[in-house]
């Protein structure tokens, strides 16, 4: 039996393709996009096509408008957005009043993908990938620990110097100094013990429970950019989603 082929609305079609000029780097970050009008013509499609074709981009917050300005290309350096992937806030108070978090840098390495990094990265074992471990900490308190995967080519150049040094978010200094836009990410969350080194990251003991993270960040079309996992202490702090 023959399948039947599947078309994708006009519109979906012409927001494909402003995907493909948002990843091709046409537009930076922060940077205008072409006018509803001017991308009809562009297109040869209706102005009303590419508006709805806008409104999914702006709704998966890949670009943004502002009133009598026009639409500009998302940005993790905007206020707005910087917190957008870090959900773990402080039990009174805000990420906003609580201040950017303290961050160490503790190691940041070029080695050679094992079999589960790559299979997150879509790579091949033994690819080359870049691994840095930091920790992140709140008045002075180690809150969190990261490791992440990175791979080689797209962030060559990145040092632990460059990364101590960026003051804004991480996804910002790859934004603008990689070109590369994480646009979606995908979590796993379970209850773990911390081994003996990461207890003492954190000051903490082995006994005690940590919120575990594991994180695939993608670029435009689905591409794994990074592979994130996270240790969280939450005595003080939980982790907040909101659904809906």
């Amino acid at each position: 039996m023959s399948s039947t082929p599947s078309f994708s609305p006009l519109y979906q079609q012409i927001k494909a393709l402003i995907l493909q000029s948002l990843q091709a780097g046409e537009w930076k970050p922060a940077e205008p996009i072409p006018s509803e009008m001017e991308l009809a013509a562009r297109f040869h499609v209706s102005q009303g096509t590419v508006r709805k074709a806008i409104d999914e981009l702006a709704a998966e917050n890949l670009v943004v408008r502002r009133q009598g300005k026009g639409t500009f290309v998302a940005t993790h350096a905007e206020q707005h957005v910087q917190y957008r992937f870090l959900k773990l806030v402080p039990d009174s108070g805000s990420l906003d009043s609580e201040g950017p978090a303290e961050r160490t840098i503790v190691d940041c390495k070029r080695l050679r993908a094992a079999a589960d990094v790559a299979r997150a990265l879509s790579l091949r074992t033994g690819d080359a990938v870049l691994q840095v471990r930091r920790v992140l900490a709140y008045g002075g308190v180690p809150t969190i620990l990261e490791d992440l995967w990175l791979p080689g080519s797209p962030f060559k150049g990145l040092t632990a110097e460059r990364l101590a040094g960026w003051r804004g978010p991480m996804y910002s200094l790859f934004e603008a100094e990689f070109g590369v836009r994480m646009v979606r990410a995908e979590e796993k969350i379970r209850a773990v013990l911390p081994d003996t080194a990461q207890a003492a990251l954190l000051r903490v003991t082995s006994a005690t429970p940590l919120l575990s993270v594991e994180r695939v960040a993608h670029t435009y079309q689905d591409v794994p950019m990074e592979l994130r996992r996270g240790l969280y202490r939450t005595d003080t702090h939980h982790y907040r989603n909101e659904l809906g």
